[in-house]
């Protein structure tokens, strides 16, 4: 196998990875555990499934720390078609995971408080109830602060695709789209809090198809040799 296409299988792996990492850690325990708008049901979905909402974030910092990686790779991958555009890519992304990876501390503050300990006992258990619910409504702007460049980094990632010639062309205009759902998500959660609508959740497709086509189709080696060579050569 060339190893442009084991480094494109391997960045296609590591994007599965991240999708089911974060399909559990940033999904399915917050879907499973927080009661919007109760407090107190939230706090004891917290503590008597303390071992789940752990796992939940331990499961979204690793899946923070795969999307580092994930961009290593795909650096490598485009950097033959743009090399600007390609480092662009990597530092958006990278602003996202560190902020995302920082905000993580505020779920894990619900945790905290609600833990039993004895500095705490001078609240009383509608009051942690209450504070750990604000560190999980800070937990979610936080988490939206990092939003925004989960999508800006699918703009220079989806050109580089559009502009390669070694991976189909919609799956670049895909990720456009998929971008443009990331920010749209941003504005309405800032500025319409009414709306309540995840615009992300109907435009993600072409970052599945990226990894889907990476890991099992790879990329055309010819076409890639050709691009390296070009970049080579200025």
């Amino acid at each position: 196998m060339n190893s442009i296409n084991k480094t494109a299988r391997m960045a296609g792996f590591l994007y599965l990875a991240l999708a089911a990492l974060s399909a559990f850690g940033l999904i399915y325990v917050p879907s499973t555990i927080l009661v919007p708008g109760d407090a107190a049901a939230t706090a004891t979905n917290i503590v008597t499934s303390e071992s789940l909402f752990r796992l939940g974030f331990v499961s979204s910092l690793l899946a923070f720390t795969v999307n580092i990686f994930v961009a290593v790779f795909l650096y490598k991958l485009f950097a033959p078609v743009h090399k600007t555009m390609a480092a662009l890519m990597v530092i958006l992304i990278l602003v996202g995971v560190a902020i995302a990876m920082l905000n993580e501390l505020n779920q894990f503050a619900a945790l905290l408080l609600l833990s039993g300990a004895d500095y705490l006992t001078v609240f009383t258990a509608e009051q942690l109830q209450e504070l750990a619910s604000l560190f999980l409504d800070i937990y979610a702007h936080g988490f939206a602060v990092a939003h925004i460049f989960f999508g800006l980094w699918l703009f220079p990632m989806g050109y580089l695709v559009i502009k390669s010639g070694f991976l189909p062309k919609m799956i670049g205009f895909l990720l456009l789209v998929a971008g443009v759902g990331y920010v749209v998500d941003f504005i309405l959660f800032f500025l319409f809090p009414g709306i309540t609508v995840t615009v992300s959740e109907f435009t993600f497709v072409g970052e599945v198809l990226l990894l889907l086509w990476l890991l099992i189709r790879g990329v055309n080696v010819e076409q890639w040799q050709k691009r390296a060579l070009e970049a080579a050569s200025i």
